[in-house]
């Protein structure tokens, strides 16, 4: 498993455990999970702020196309990209080739135009929409959100030829 997939099953068991607590009805001991959790990304946060600020934005340019430090960076608003940079980062690294149609920063909806391919049945990857959408999760969180529509298929080319002649038939 990826280090990237790790950290998104890191993430999903904390709001599995958050989950269980709060269906114990003990609301007690569910508020100071949460604060557990928020306190230890605010500390986490202060420490990754401090390592950026002192390097600066150049010496993390190698790391950015790792996820799990996109993703970080990003969870704790470090990354020094935009969001716009980091979804074709992310469409990059899922080895998508679509085009970005826009991106909704008040919704998180992203509206991309995939390449039409296929045997034109309309039955898409799921595989590949939930590689991209992880990835995406990866190096732009703010992304809650893909909705994809098929580019037109392109016309097929016509071949216009010759015919053979034949030889010429006489009733």
């Amino acid at each position: 498993m990826s280090p990237a997939a790790d950290a998104r099953q890191a993430g999903r068991r904390v709001e599995e455990v958050l989950d269980r607590l709060a269906a114990t009805g003990d609301r007690e001991a569910c508020a100071a999970a949460e604060e557990l959790v928020r306190v230890l990304m605010d500390f986490y946060g202060a420490g990754l702020a401090r390592i950026v600020g002192q390097l600066g934005a150049e010496p993390l340019r190698p790391l950015l196309d790792d996820e799990l430090v996109a993703s970080l960076l990003a969870l704790h608003d470090l990354h020094p990209e935009d969001v716009h940079t980091r979804i074709g980062r992310a469409l990059a690294a899922a080895g998508e080739t679509a085009q970005v149609l826009g991106f909704d920063e008040g919704t998180g909806v992203l509206r991309l135009r995939t390449e039409s391919g296929g045997s034109g049945c309309g039955c898409g990857s799921a595989g590949g929409q939930q590689s991209l959408e992880d990835t995406l999760a990866s190096f732009a969180p703010e992304v809650t959100r893909v909705e994809t529509e098929q580019a037109a298929p392109q016309p097929a080319l016509l071949q216009i030829s010759a015919r053979p002649h034949s030889p010429a038939r006489v009733p």
